[in-house]
């Protein structure tokens, strides 16, 4: 071969190998797992159903834990406190996204980062919390579901209540005072009571040990009925809740169908588990390139109704024709 030939086919082979090296770059970063935290106010088994429709959401997408993603769960236990640390130590795990369950987590993994994404499957009043800008665009590093389509979704609560309980005259309120968006959900409860000549004793609970001094307030005060406010810690001990309940004979209206099927009345409110499996599509639009910043944060289309009968019939209650009529599930 001549001298020059040799220098010819040298120089295109230097050329390839430069070529090639972003392409076998970006080859070894799709082929490593992307990292999602996932952080929960909920324990490992306080929820588990809802882990469980985030992860098929994720497979039904083509993600694959120890494939294509690893997932590095934090769970609260019910203590806030741990929120804060937990949302941190993501942060220096270098994740690629986050996926709060709360506005609690949320507003944790918000503080711990301004520029890794977070996901949320079930944020309450996102624009009065100043954590996005607007619905349509975010404008920031958190995009997701929110809980509902407003605060209003309490004042229908509390109509639907009384509906069931039409004699009821006296509502208790329970809520947890650390809930960011307290102060617009009860304002929103007033509003509707007002209407509907209906008298609130408001109450607090910060934790499951405050339950029974919040009950004990109920009958000192011979209220007829409770409505339980939206609170990751009242869905983690939402049995609890009920059976307090059932003990002091109160009709009582939740926010998520869980409650009913743990024996509570009556609830109205989103899907959770579709909340969660559709959070999964944040994730897979984040990992394939997309900012948080330009996907809409999505409400709610569908809220449920869910009634359950044995629990009326234990409370001596009659539920109106029309309202089973209107229910999406009705508990026998």
């Amino acid at each position: 071969m001549r001298r020059r030939d040799s220098i010819r086919l040298l120089s295109s082979a230097a050329v390839g190998c430069l070529l090639a090296a972003p392409v076998a770059s970006q080859a070894q970063h799709a082929e490593r797992p992307f990292r999602i935290g996932y952080l929960s106010y909920s324990s490992t088994t306080g929820n588990p159903h809802l882990h469980e429709a985030f992860r098929q959401g994720l497979r039904e997408l083509g993600w694959v834990e120890g494939q294509n993603i690893t997932i590095d769960s934090r769970f609260a236990a019910g203590r806030p406190g741990r929120l804060a640390d937990f949302a941190a130590g993501l942060v220096r795990l270098k994740v690629d996204v986050i996926v709060a369950t709360s506005t609690q987590a949320t507003l944790a993994a918000k503080n711990a980062t301004g520029t890794i994404p977070i996901v949320t499957t079930n944020l309450l009043d996102p624009v009065g919390l100043g954590l996005i800008e607007g619905l349509a665009r975010p404008g920031g590093n958190i995009t997701g579901l929110s809980h509902s389509v407003g605060v209003e979704t309490f004042g229908k609560e509390l109509e639907l209540l009384k509906e069931i309980a039409p004699e009821v005259h006296r509502v208790a309120v329970l809520s947890d005072p650390t809930h960011p968006s307290l102060a617009a959900a009860i304002s929103n409860v007033k509003i509707a009571a007002q209407a509907l000549k209906v008298e609130l004793q408001l109450l607090e609970a910060r934790g499951s040990n405050e339950f029974d001094g919040a009950f004990a307030a109920m009958s000192k005060e011979r209220v007829g009925a409770l409505l339980v406010l939206p609170g990751p810690v009242f869905n983690l001990h939402r049995a609890r809740l009920v059976d307090l309940a059932a003990e002091n004979r109160l009709p009582s209206m939740y926010g998520f169908r869980e409650y009913v099927r743990a024996g509570g009345l009556i609830s109205y409110g989103p899907n959770l588990p579709d909340l969660f499996r559709r959070s999964a599509n944040f994730v897979d639009k984040i990992l394939r390139g997309a900012k948080p910043a330009d996907l809409p944060v999505q409400q709610p289309t569908r809220f449920e109704l869910t009634v359950n009968l044995k629990t009326a019939r234990t409370l001596g209650l009659t539920v109106p024709p029309s309202l089973i009529a209107r229910a999406d599930e009705v508990i026998e």
